[in-house]
This record gives structure tokens, C-alpha cells and sequence, in this order.
């Protein structure tokens, strides 16, 4: 499903990150089950389910794919049968080391559809093929010469994606935050910008979604990123402010597409700048044959579900 040859359109980015076909057998995974709740809230390849230590708590149907997690408070505290159900199986595989890509314990992140407040370790968003959400913030300057974006190189010793460019602010959504305080959060400590500024100048702009094969274990999982935009003045510059960004440049369209052309930007990211570039009028229907399927790619419809069906008492 990875495609490997240079990208030569922005279509190819799309292909590189949203990788899983329209036409893909969801049918042939298994389904990730919580209790009362019919719903897919993950899908997981059978060979990634008989490697899985599961805990005694989940019930596993190969008859009919499904994991699912067993209620044993009878309804009356169901995220608790669930998460504990989710750490006693993330323990064993950290335990075991069991995936590359789960090495190690991660922050908590939620199970976007789930009824309940239903979380589990970020790291295995990919083997459980859960739905997580991502939150992104492009910064840019208004210049004589036109629009230009401020762009970070990721840290070199980062786990995932060093030295490469990113979005100017971006992080995983914990589960107790919303995706604007991961952004206000992420903007102080990645790239010191005044906090009280964010929150009066960021503004909310849309979501995008995508299906991935993971690089790791070759799982299928959906990913949500929500997207935000802030306008800054040429007085207020992006510095480091941990070790996971080593320079920010403040660079023009060109420079950002050329770079995007060299996959030099992380995946994801590249679909971030995508969604500038159509909303500020740089990619149109006059310059991209493609663009109506870019831009229907950037929101396609999840396999698994992302909006509870009803709030917990």
C-alpha cells in the first residue's frame, strides 16, 4: 500500500499518507469491540491479533472477528473494564517487547467514539487500529512579498521522523485535553509564542482525516488531525523551547512545495500544508487537475467510529 517513488504532484502526498485503498476489505480484520456498543471502534489484522498477549478481559471471536472487551461491573462502570482491560494487555506486550513500535509506555490517549471515557497508551493506537487525534497549527507572516510560513526542523534524536519538517506547532491529543489547549500547550513549550496569544489569535479551520498502513507493523489505523491557523506579526518569531525542534525557518510557498517535493516534511504535515495552500488560494482548480480529489482525500470517511452515541451519566 506504501508508495515509494518521488512525489511529483500534490496528489502523490496525499497517496503517500492516506495509503489504505477506497476498496480495502475492512471485512477481513477484526473488529475492536467495547461492551454495548456494536460499533468498530478499531480494526486489527489477524496475524497482529495472535501475537497480542490479550488480557483475560477481552473475548476473542475468530469465528465472526471480533475482540471485545467483557463488562464485569455489569454495566455500571464500563470505561473501568475497559481501561483496565487495554493496560493489562499494553503492559504485557511492553513487558514482553513484543513490537518495535511499542517499546516503551506512552501518554494516554482516549478512544475518540467510545460512550465512555475509555483511554489507552498512545503507542498502540496502530496495533489496536484505533482512530487518534493529532492537532496542527500553521503559523505565517503577511510580507510584501507574499505569504510565508514558519516551518521547524524536528530534533535529530526524535523517535519518529528526526530532522525532518514539520508544522509549525503540532502534537498528539492526551486524553484529557482538548485539541486547542494541545495547541496552546504545544505552542509555549515548542516554540515559545505567548500563550494568551495563541488563545486570542488561533483560529479554528477544519479537520482532516486519513486510513494508514503503519510503517512499523504494516497495521491499518484512521487518523484525525485538527487543524488551526495563526497569523503572527514579523515582531513575534517562533524559537525552540524544548529539545524537539532545532530551528525554525520562516520560508516562502516555494520553498515550503519544493521542500514537500524532497519529502522532507514529515507525512502528515504535508497534508497540513495541503489544506493552507487551498484555503489561502495556492493550490486551485486552475493550477491542479486533481483538485477535487485532494480535496475530498484530505476528509475521508473513517472505518471506525469517532463520535460517541451517547454521554456517560
Amino acid at each position: 500500500m506504501a508508495q515509494t517513488s518521488q512525489p511529483k504532484s500534490f496528489l502523490d502526498l496525499v497517496n503517500i499518507v492516506d495509503n489504505v485503498p477506497y476498496d480495502f476489505d475492512f471485512s477481513a480484520l477484526y473488529k475492536l469491540l467495547l461492551p454495548e456498543d456494536s460499533r468498530p471502534h478499531g480494526l486489527i489484522l489477524p496475524n497482529i491479533v495472535s501475537q497480542i498477549p490479550w488480557s483475560s478481559r477481552f473475548a476473542i471471536d475468530h469465528d465472526v472477528l471480533t475482540v471485545k472487551v467483557i463488562d464485569d461491573t455489569n454495566g455500571k462502570d464500563i470505561a473501568k473494564s475497559c481501561n483496565i482491560a487495554f493496560q493489562e494487555t499494553v503492559d504485557a506486550i511492553v513487558d514482553k517487547q513484543l513490537f518495535r513500535s511499542v517499546a516503551k509506555h506512552s501518554e494516554m490517549f482516549k478512544v475518540m467514539g467510545a460512550n465512555q471515557n475509555v483511554v489507552y497508551e498512545r503507542f498502540t493506537s496502530s496495533l489496536f487500529g484505533l482512530a487518534s487525534r493529532g492537532a496542527h497549527m500553521t503559523a505565517f507572516v503577511r510580507t510584501p512579498e507574499g505569504i510565508k510560513i514558519w516551518v521547524p526542523r524536528r530534533s535529530k534524536h526524535l523517535k519518529t521522523y528526526p530532522d525532518m519538517l514539520d508544522t509549525t506547532v503540532a502534537g498528539g491529543v492526551k486524553a484529557d485535553d482538548t485539541p486547542f489547549a494541545c495547541i496552546v500547550a504545544e505552542s509555549d513549550e515548542e516554540a515559545s509564542l505567548p500563550r494568551d496569544y495563541v488563545r486570542e489569535n488561533a483560529c479554528s479551520i477544519g479537520v482532516l482525516t486519513h486510513v494508514a498502513e503503519s510503517n512499523y507493523t504494516k497495521s491499518v489505523y484512521s487518523q484525525v488531525l485538527y487543524l488551526y491557523e495563526l497569523e503572527l506579526p514579523e515582531t513575534i518569531i517562533p524559537k525552540p523551547g524544548d529539545d524537539e525542534v532545532e530551528i525554525f525557518h520562516l520560508w516562502t510557498v516555494d520553498e515550503v512545495k519544493q521542500a514537500m517535493m524532497r519529502q522532507e516534511f514529515k507525512p502528515n504535515s504535508s497534508l497540513v500544508m495541503i489544506d493552507f495552500f487551498i484555503r489561502h488560494g495556492i493550490i486551485t482548480p486552475d493550477n491542479d487537475d486533481a483538485y477535487a480529489e485532494i480535496t475530498m482525500r484530505l476528509r475521508r470517511h473513517l472505518p471506525v467510529a469517532i463520535t460517541p452515541e451517547k454521554r456517560s451519566p
